[in-house]
């Protein structure tokens, strides 16, 4: 399970959205920089204190020219209700392989019960790592603030070297 660098190719994966048509991800970001966030479940209290900061960002994030998208291994039902309830607007895949997901991207598993570590990657636009932050426990995630950040840095370096 090699970890993805920055540089590298984020993997295809398909997010089975609840209620709605399965993504891929990155190519569901359609050309925009892009953040991919691994969480361990609706149980886990910094998943959902992560998650909700995404949304409250939700427009600065759009501002910025970024799309989300997030997965866990919880059910469908889970996931519906977990999304409802906290208003969610970016898609959050339910029911992932924990060990199918970690050998393409080197995300962490915990065992028993499975599920998937914390992990967060911002790509860009083409689908390229460009940061990739891994947990082995609940705390050390991505926050919206860095990556918001780090995107609206490139976009202006990129402008200034041109």
């Amino acid at each position: 399970m090699p970890l993805l660098h920055p540089g590298d190719t984020f993997p295809q994966l398909t997010l089975n959205i609840p209620g709605a048509q399965a993504i891929q991800v990155p190519g569901s970001f359609d050309y925009e920089f892009g953040v991919v966030l691994f969480n361990r479940g609706a149980w886990c209290p910094y998943c959902t204190a992560q998650l909700r900061a995404f949304q409250r960002a939700s427009e600065s994030l759009t501002q910025a020219g970024i799309r989300v998208a997030a997965l866990w291994v919880d059910d469908e039902k889970t996931t519906a209700g977990f999304t409802a309830q906290h208003g969610l607007t970016f898609p959050l895949g339910h029911s992932a392989d924990a060990r199918a997901v970690a050998a393409l991207t080197g995300a962490f598993v915990h065992e028993d019960p499975l599920y998937l570590q914390s992990a967060g990657f911002v790509l860009d636009p083409q689908g390229t790592v460009i940061v990739s932050v891994y947990s082995s426990g609940a705390i050390g995630r991505l926050v919206p603030e860095d990556a918001i950040g780090l995107v609206r840095y490139l976009r202006e370096h990129a402008t200034a070297s041109s």
